[in-house]
């Protein structure tokens, strides 16, 4: 039987947050969801699952421990996208202070997959700044680092294109690259939570696939019911949007994640891995008819 925990969920009305607190509150856990917007629809959605909604700043060290207080677990995580990466460099070593300070027994810091190998990446490094700090401070963690969401098909960048029935990406056709859903992100941090101390001191990278982007097109086709067409964005189109998302997309090509996905999904059997045909299958394409023109 798996003892049931009180966690603060930071982030918990964004995509990844949202998913850990609602795995969370389904496997019959506390959890307390921490949000500037306590007010917001998603802060709404997660109390009517079951979730206490604290307002509070990553960056104010009072509002963290506050909402610490009878907490034995704690998921950290930053968004550079919405704060920047300095900053979100900066809240999450006020947050992760914060944690210590409030006498936290877990703190589960989420990064991204391969930040510890110097990848150059911005986004990557300023969480890295972050897992480094959460190591030194002595107190129990685990490092939660997963690949490239599923969910950025369907993220506003890109949802336009597809809808016209295009998957852009600055990546060549054939290239390998490694996946993993929001569920499944929630129910990995959710099995770390549980498994508590024999998870302590580590650090896993983790994802539910991998295919290329020729691949990735066939099964949408599939999944939505029309012919989607891979698209290679050329590098130099990504670099006039993003300087940093040029620097990710040439790891990619380069070197690209690594995590071993048979062994991976064998050391934790509790976490329902889904494939990408998996998500897209489940996956609500009418959002499609919704979706602005990417012209």
């Amino acid at each position: 039987m798996t003892s049931k925990r009180t966690i603060l969920v930071t982030g918990a009305t964004g995509q990844q947050g949202g998913a850990v607190a609602r795995i969370l509150l389904s496997r019959g856990h506390s959890v307390k969801a921490l949000t500037r917007r306590p007010d917001s629809n998603a802060a709404r959605l997660l109390a009517s699952a079951g979730a206490n909604i604290v307002a509070g700043d990553l960056a104010d060290t009072a509002s963290v421990m506050d909402a610490a207080k009878g907490v034995d677990t704690m998921f950290l995580m930053g968004n550079s996208y919405e704060a920047g990466m300095e900053e979100e460099t900066r809240q999450g070593i006020i947050a992760a202070d914060a944690a210590k300070a409030a006498g936290i027994g877990h703190l589960i810091y989420s990064s991204v997959a391969d930040a510890d190998k110097k990848t150059g990446i911005p986004h990557f490094e300023s969480k890295y700044l972050v897992e480094q700090h959460v190591i030194g401070l002595g107190i129990p963690y685990t490092i939660s680092a997963p690949v490239a969401f599923m969910e950025n098909f369907v993220a506003p960048w890109s949802i336009g294109a597809l809808a016209q029935g295009t998957l852009a990406f600055a990546l060549p056709a054939k290239r390998p690259l490694q996946l993993v859903a929001l569920a499944d992100i929630g129910a990995f941090v959710t099995a770390l939570a549980e498994r508590r101390e024999s998870v302590f001191g580590k650090r896993f990278d983790f994802a539910g696939d991998e295919l290329s982007g020729e691949e990735q097109a066939r099964i949408l086709s599939q999944a939505i019911g029309r012919p989607i067409a891979y698209q290679e964005i050329p590098i130099t189109v990504a670099r006039q949007q993003s300087e940093d998302a040029a620097a990710m997309f040439e790891w990619f090509d380069r070197v690209g994640y690594d995590v071993d996905i048979a062994g991976l999904h064998g050391d934790f059997p509790e976490v329902r891995w889904h494939s990408f045909a998996d998500w897209a299958k489940a996956f609500d394409w009418s959002v499609l008819e919704q979706a602005p023109s990417a012209g």
